[in-house]
């Protein structure tokens, strides 16, 4: 199983939007651009809005029956390791191999010495075509990626293996995941990491590295824009340049988790990208609820109270809902509005607020931001809040469509 060269997650928390969701990419195919869809959920997500990964494959496999969708596409257990990825297998063929935990923990004596000698045949240095400094390799170089990744990779290896051995070789598609963390990864770490990852014998089709600066949940990157370029674009060349000495799988492409919206650096990747013909994957978990509160907002009536109830009741929350998110959120509570002042708003000032779109005067990434993880409150409205969705379908998913499409494969891919 192959994926192709550009493919995009679409996280659904509430398995409503699949149709609205495809369309958006279809017309990003229709555009010469071929991109392949990917419905992922995590572990942590199922559990919220208590669902089953049964759900997503039948979100999808309805989405692509019913808009005759003929090319390939993906169920991904996102953020999965051993002790939660029983629970995937039977629906899912992309598994995100979630193993940033495990960075820096301890490894064997035996292991360590048996990567070291693994890299012997490296030499001395190793020049990198396209990047001006060698990876001058060292003894102490070794001891410290090893020490850093090497438990890491040889846990993917025992996820790989495992999934491997109830669904068959070369029946799904393998990424492995180290961005939720603090550090981020270097070049070099990558090329290390690279390494390891084909002495276990994984054949991954995406990596996803921690890079410089915020990925917040929602809402912009935030960061050294430039150095973010210099460290894509490295990471592309050392890809490349891995895939050919390693034997890794030939399509092996960046995997970008974009907690939804990284309108900034887009642009970026999408130059980089198509300098070298390189793919790559994004996913974009979050987009898709927060249009549907839009959409509820902007259809007024019962969709726009509902919406109020969840912002009200995320901010007497808050503490509760950002505790799972603390790393990748950043709210300023003095810039949240308060109830009083949002029981007034229309549902077009609702949806200006959250909306994503740059530059507007309307726009407040806190709010957003806490609407991103207030998708739980939605989850207790049960029946009441997926029947406001089938209410007003017409409207949510062309809030769905048309974000997926212009705010982002627009932007990805320079349509």
């Amino acid at each position: 199983m192959e994926l192709g060269k550009f493919s995009f997650g679409v996280g659904d928390r509430f398995n409503h939007e699949g149709e609205s969701q495809l369309r958006a990419i279809m017309k990003a195919n229709a555009m010469g651009v071929e991109v392949t869809p990917v419905w992922n959920k995590s572990n942590r997500e199922h559990d919220i809005v208590h669902s089953e990964p049964e759900g997503t494959r039948i979100e999808a496999d309805a989405a692509v029956k019913a808009l005759g969708w003929e090319g390939i596409y993906c169920v991904d257990a996102d953020h999965i390791n051993l002790t939660n990825v029983d629970r995937f297998i039977k629906h899912s063929d992309f598994f995100t191999l979630d193993v940033a935990a495990y960075i820096g923990n301890a490894s064997e004596e035996e292991d360590i010495a048996a990567f070291k000698e693994s890299c012997e045949t490296l030499g001395r240095e190793v020049i990198i075509p396209g990047i001006a400094e060698p990876i001058v390799i060292t003894d102490g170089l070794l001891e410290t990626v090893a020490g850093k990744y090497l438990a890491a990779v040889k846990e993917a290896g025992k996820i790989y293996r495992h999934i491997e051995s109830v669904k068959g070789e070369g029946n799904f598609i393998t990424e492995v995941s180290m961005d939720e963390v603090e550090t981020p990864q270097t070049p070099v770490d990558m090329f290390f990491i690279l390494k390891m990852i084909a002495g276990q014998g994984i054949p991954a089709q995406t990596i996803a590295p921690k890079f410089t600066g915020r990925f917040n949940k929602g809402v912009d990157y935030v960061g050294d824009v430039a150095q973010f370029a210099k460290e894509f674009e490295q990471d592309v060349l050392v890809i490349n340049y891995a895939v050919k000495e390693f034997g890794l799988p030939e399509g092996l492409k960046l995997s970008v988790h974009s907690g939804s919206d990284k309108f900034t650096i887009y642009p970026v990747m999408a130059g980089i990208i198509k300098k070298y013909g390189q793919g790559l994957h994004v996913k974009t978990a979050g987009t898709t609820w927060l249009e549907e509160v839009i959409g509820l907002a902007v259809s007024g009536s019962e969709g726009l109270e509902a919406a109020k109830e969840i912002y009200t009741t995320a901010l007497a929350r808050k503490d509760e809902l950002c505790a799972p998110y603390a790393d990748v959120i950043d709210i300023d509570d003095s810039l949240l509005p308060s109830p009083e002042e949002v029981a007034g708003w229309s549902g077009e000032k609702f949806g200006d607020t959250l909306r994503h779109i740059p530059g507007h005067p309307d726009y407040n990434s806190n709010f957003r931001q806490l609407i991103h993880v207030g998708y739980k409150v939605a989850a207790e409205m049960g029946e009441r809040y997926t029947g406001l969705l089938k209410e007003n379908a017409d409207v949510v998913g062309r809030c769905v469509e048309e974000n997926i499409y212009e705010r982002h494969l627009k932007r990805l891919f320079d349509l």
